[in-house]
């Protein structure tokens, strides 16, 4: 099947995400420094990093399909929680999240004819987690390499009391979002 667009992201959650709606797809992953700029409040560090990724895919590349680049974070009040560097960090981040809700914030750019943005903001609240229950989400392998060392779609779905906005945002690529800057890109969902 011929592809519709690039895929600037090795992530196998987004390439479901987008087998779920039929779009075709060619992987080539950038990899830019994701660090969040001192006082860079967490809507525009996802908006910053999506567009930067869909950029250095572009200038990579210069391909005559559209770019689809994505940024997922995980935000406590105004703390950004990217993806754990270890064991420990990944603990910590649990025992902040555990009763209370935060945010996901999953920014998506696209480059093509034109350059189109979104962001899907939603809200998840965690019950209260104990720390064997936390210690073994670890053991699982499941926090590694996720945004807040978590995974909704996988064993985190267990610590999820209530979620508002976008399932799929928070796995990693709002779909509703994506669906509508393909579409202004000429590129077809529905087929």
């Amino acid at each position: 099947m011929t592809a519709q667009i690039i895929l600037a992201s090795a992530s196998p959650r987004r390439q479901e995400l987008l087998d779920q709606i039929n779009v075709t797809y060619n992987v080539y992953p950038v990899d830019i420094d994701e660090t969040p700029k001192i006082n860079e409040a967490p809507l525009a560090y996802v908006q910053r990093i999506a567009a930067e990724k869909s950029a250095a895919c572009k200038a990579w590349l210069n391909p005559e399909l559209p770019i689809l680049a994505a940024d997922t974070t995980v935000v406590l009040g105004s703390l950004i929680m990217g993806k754990p560097k270890d064991q420990a960090d990944a603990l910590a981040m649990l025992m902040q999240l555990s009763g209370k809700t935060h945010q996901v914030y999953s920014a998506v750019s696209v480059r093509g004819r034109e350059h189109g943005q979104a962001v899907s903001m939603t809200e998840v609240t965690f019950k209260c987690l104990s720390e064997p229950e936390i210690l073994a989400y670890w053991q699982s392998g499941e926090p590694l390499g996720k945004a807040g060392s978590y995974a909704i779609q996988g064993l985190g779905a267990l610590f999820v009391q209530a979620i508002k906005g976008s399932f799929s945002g928070v796995v990693g690529l709002p779909l509703f979002e994506t669906a509508q800057l393909l579409s202004n890109q000429g590129v077809t969902v529905f087929k």
